[in-house]
């Protein structure tokens, strides 16, 4: 895993905020940072319909299921999810309880802000940035690539040609997300 800045504010956040939010464009890397920075907690993907249909239809047996906390990622795809955890945090009040992630940074940002306002840490995390490329601390690649390939993690992670994963990544966003 690339080392993200990130990682040392959400340290830090998690420390004061019973919630920490993690937002920002798809795929620049939230779950893979929320999964190691938070490696002991249990990990669920709202995005899988067998976990948010159990969440929509029993949210106190769903949420029973973590008096410790865990990382709900693509947190937007349950928007009662901040009102449910309000009540949890409170009572008793324990840092770095649950971390969020949400791509769709409007809905997580209105859902954590105004259910859990005074308890949440929000972060945005954007692509990789010069300083977290290991290729441009080494100097083995040009400031020309570098523009040309982009700060997408998967980009520097995998061999894929950059313009075969910028059509992909505009294609889903725009049918996904714009629509």
């Amino acid at each position: 895993m690339l080392t993200r800045r990130l990682a040392s504010t959400l340290r830090r956040l998690s420390g004061s905020f019973p919630v920490v939010v993690i937002t920002g464009p798809r795929q620049s890397g939230k779950t893979t940072l929320a999964r190691a920075a938070f490696a002991d907690k249990p990990y669920v993907s709202l995005e899988d319909p067998i976990e948010r249909t159990f969440a929509e239809d029993d949210p106190r047996g769903f949420l029973m299921r973590f008096p410790d906390g865990a990382v709900f990622d693509e947190a937007q795809r349950w928007p009662k999810l901040f009102s449910h955890l309000q009540g949890m945090v409170d009572h008793p009040r324990h840092p770095g309880m649950f971390i969020l992630t949400g791509s769709q940074q409007f809905g997580v940002r209105a859902g954590g802000t105004q259910s859990l306002a005074g308890r949440v840490g929000i972060t945005h995390l954007l692509p990789l940035s010069l300083a977290e490329l290991p290729a441009v601390r080494e100097g083995s690649v040009s400031l020309d690539d570098v523009l040309v390939t982009g700060g997408y993690p998967a980009l520097h992670a995998y061999e894929i040609a950059p313009t075969d994963w910028f059509s992909g990544y505009v294609a889903t966003y725009v049918e996904r997300d714009v629509r």
